[in-house]
């Protein structure tokens, strides 16, 4: 060991050169940064977009569930001013497009924290009305980090109940145009909310802890911006079908998305004997 602390500086010198010339790449690359190099990056990503829309050659007719001056229960208020249609499947006869469905991505590859921020920071807090005796919205999806407030600016008593499997139960009296707030975590299901005072009452929400959703418009669009780039899958959820898909269900729809790109999926259709 004494002997080679005593070598000359110019052979020292020698062995490091050989040492960086033999493996430059080692010498050069931190582990983290040979890390860093075989991962995508976070910030690169792309949308997803389509249409749920009606594969059959009728639009099915419009279903009321409650005629206008004929509710059973608080009639001044309950459609008071016109019935209270059916939204179980809403289909535009126009465009065939269908209402009220969920998009989301199952175990999304990859994060976007900037595109969840904006999103609770757009809308702290997300509101379930109670108004002609009818939930608006009828089906919503919300981040877990947003509060939800569930009010009524009915002048009646209402109930909100639901059930889930990550969340508590939950049944309260709710009085006239009184309101609520809760915390809700993700849930891998919608949870239905009902309002037992009026049977006909309810409606769909659904809570994720990842800004990877959306509901489906009038014309059946939805769009889902900020993924990360690489292998996703989307499910497509639809009250009377379930998950839309029937070969994949609730693994998704694989897609591939690529930075600053769009994958259309085009009109993703529900066949009239899916509907339950």
């Amino acid at each position: 060991m004494s002997s080679f602390f005593r070598a000359p500086a110019g052979a020292l010198l020698a062995m490091a050169s050989f040492v960086v010339a033999a493996y430059p790449a080692v010498a050069a690359t931190p582990a983290a940064g040979l890390l860093a190099s075989s991962m995508p990056a976070q910030s690169e990503y792309g949308t997803i977009k389509g249409r749920l829309v009606w594969g059959g050659s009728e639009v099915p007719p419009e279903k009321n569930l409650v005629e206008k001056g004929k509710a059973p229960k608080d009639v001044e208020v309950c459609g008071a001013n016109g019935p209270i249609p059916s939204r179980e499947l809403v289909v535009d006869p126009e465009t065939k497009g269908v209402s009220y469905g969920f998009v989301y991505l199952v175990k999304p590859n990859g994060t976007n924290p900037e595109a969840a921020k904006a999103l609770v920071e757009k809308a702290p807090r997300a509101i379930l009305d109670q108004k002609g005796c009818e939930f608006f919205p009828y089906a919503q999806a919300i981040h877990q980090d947003q509060k939800l407030v569930i009010k009524s600016s009915d002048p009646v008593n209402h109930n909100v109940r639901y059930a889930a499997f990550s969340n508590s139960p939950f049944n309260q009296i709710l009085a006239p145009n009184g309101q609520l707030e809760v915390t809700l975590v993700a849930e891998k299901r919608p949870i239905v909310v009902a309002c037992d005072i009026h049977s006909w009452m309810k409606a769909y929400l659904m809570v994720f802890d990842h800004p990877f959703f959306a509901v489906t418009g009038k014309d059946g669009t939805f769009e889902i911006k900020g993924v990360p780039a690489g292998p996703q899958n989307v499910v497509l959820w639809q009250e009377k079908v379930g998950y839309v898909d029937s070969k994949t269900k609730a693994k998704g729809i694989p897609v591939t998305v690529t930075a600053g790109g769009v994958v259309d999926l085009g009109d993703v259709k529900i066949e009239p004997s899916q509907v339950k």
